[in-house]
């Protein structure tokens, strides 16, 4: 594709050189740049790609493109320099020329908020394909095309990555997508120039402060998915979903449990095997029932439901196919173990993350609840004695440990813990090793108790200092309880 074409619609302020050639490719990453390809310099978290310009340039890269007031080293006038006051959104507007706007060959749907994103988009998507229809996945645990699962670095992909895959979906049938769209991303014009047949909104609890610093930052994120989106759909239960509704820019159905809302939930029947409730829509009722326990379960099954009637599914199809609906990795996912005591997985991160699943547990536990929990490292510290908090409160024992400490000292996260769990009365022990304290905890646990291991989730690895080590925590329970077996034999 000529340069020319994929600069058509660019938000560039300047551009100096030869604009008449012949782009292989784009990249935003010098390591991966190939001949005739633009090098677009973005600024990360931990780097700035203005640094790499030159070894961009040896690679082969015949354009670049450099962000307003950047330090830029001499470039040979071989080379085409483009301008912008924005690098992302310039990012995003090449990905989506280059690989032919596939997003407006798609209908989206685009769920956001702290929790529940990855469960709802699940829930959406069997409803969907229950209903026939060919549908992609875009999240946190996987992305999915027809079937095929492909790795996934973030939940949502960068804008290039992300105009690839609806590139790849568009060219094997896919009518629908369903992703995770983060805070990150729409602050970050990785979503930038995508038109969102439905926009959906689960909730907003603190997380992610060490990047937007003030809650009102967050959800002013959030609520940029409305302004891309056809119609929304939103937690009225959720203050700020109750924001959102009252800021409404697109036309929007609201639901809740509490709150009058367009689609309302009661008689919630909770048990270990899942929920049974029922819903009233349009003067209508109906019976829901979802085999993942819990009332946060109702919510996700509320936001599922809102999305795709939002879509055009009736109803009446989308109750049904929630029946057969599967759980999601690592998102309240018992265990097998073969013992009298309940092993339960879940991707807990948040302090509401936390709370909601301590307290599902504690409507069907017939024993103690053991919550065993830790907190990232380089991530919101501040949450860190909040989660230590609920835990005490609402456990009957607690396990401190590390979850992906990265480059922070394990202990120092811990002490952050601690200080929220140091306000209870909970019982409780640090280990540090969560390879070891998730052995203590089987062997601590009783008949009818039921052990949480909160915060891994669906992760099969841990991040210690910058090294991603394999650690499935199914894995780890199976190794504990053999070893447990032989000793006693």
């Amino acid at each position: 594709m000529k340069l020319s074409s994929l600069l058509k619609d660019a938000a560039v302020s300047k551009i100096v050189g030869d604009t008449d050639r012949d782009m292989k490719g784009i990249c935003y990453d010098s390591r991966k740049v190939k001949p005739g390809y633009v090098f677009v310099c973005i600024v990360g978290f931990e780097t700035d790609g203005h640094k790499y310009i030159a070894g961009a340039i040896s690679a082969g890269a015949s354009a670049i493109v450099v962000q307003e007031g950047a330090k830029l080293p001499d470039i040979p006038e071989t080379i085409t320099l483009i301008v912008a006051k924005n690098t992302r959104q310039v990012l995003a507007q090449l990905g989506a020329s280059f690989y032919k706007n596939p997003q407006k060959k798609l209908k989206i749907i685009g769920v956001t908020g702290t929790n529940g994103k990855t469960t709802v988009t699940t829930l959406i998507k069997s409803i969907l394909e229950f209903e026939g229809k060919t549908t992609g996945l875009i999240g946190t645990n996987a992305n999915m095309i027809c079937g095929r699962t492909l790795p996934t670095e973030r939940t949502t992909p960068e804008s290039l990555e992300l105009f690839e895959l609806f590139h790849e979906m568009v060219e094997e049938g896919v009518e629908y997508v369903v992703m995770e769209v983060s805070s990150h991303s729409l602050d970050l014009f990785r979503v930038y120039g995508i038109e969102f047949s439905v926009g959906a909104f689960t909730n907003l609890t603190q997380d992610h402060l060490d990047f937007h610093v003030t809650m009102e930052n967050y959800l002013n994120a959030k609520k940029k998915l409305f302004l891309q989106s056809k119609c929304g759909v939103v937690n009225a239960d959720d203050k700020a979903g109750r924001s959102i509704l009252a800021d409404s820019v697109c036309p929007m159905t609201s639901y809740g449990i509490d709150s009058e809302a367009d689609i309302k939930a009661s008689d919630i029947r909770i048990s270990a095997r899942g929920v049974i409730f029922n819903i009233c829509y349009e003067q209508k009722d109906y019976t829901v029932r979802l085999g993942i326990p819990g009332r946060f379960s109702v919510y996700n099954a509320l936001t599922a439901i809102g999305a795709v009637v939002a879509a055009g599914i009736e109803i009446g199809r989308a109750v049904e196919a929630l029946t057969f609906a599967k759980g999601v990795m690592g998102r309240c996912e018992t265990v097998y173990t073969n013992t009298d005591f309940t092993v339960i997985i879940d991707y807990a991160h948040t302090p509401d993350g936390l709370e909601n699943i301590i307290k599902t547990v504690k409507e069907f536990a017939e024993g103690r609840v053991i919550t065993l929990f830790g907190c990232g490292g380089d991530r919101d510290r501040t949450k860190r004695p909040i989660m230590g908090k609920v835990a005490g409160e609402l456990s009957d024992y607690c396990i401190v440990t590390s979850d992906n400490p990265r480059t922070e000292n394990p202990a120092a996260i811990i002490e952050d813990i601690m200080a929220g769990v140091k306000e209870t009365d909970c019982e409780h022990i640090v280990i540090e090793n969560r390879r070891e304290a998730i052995g203590y905890a089987l062997s601590f646990a009783k008949h009818g108790d039921c052990v949480i291991l909160a915060g891994k989730g669906h992760e099969t690895y841990q991040i210690i200092g910058k090294t991603k080590n394999h650690f499935d925590e199914r894995e780890v329970i199976a190794e504990r309880l053999a070893a447990m077996k032989k000793a006693e034999v």
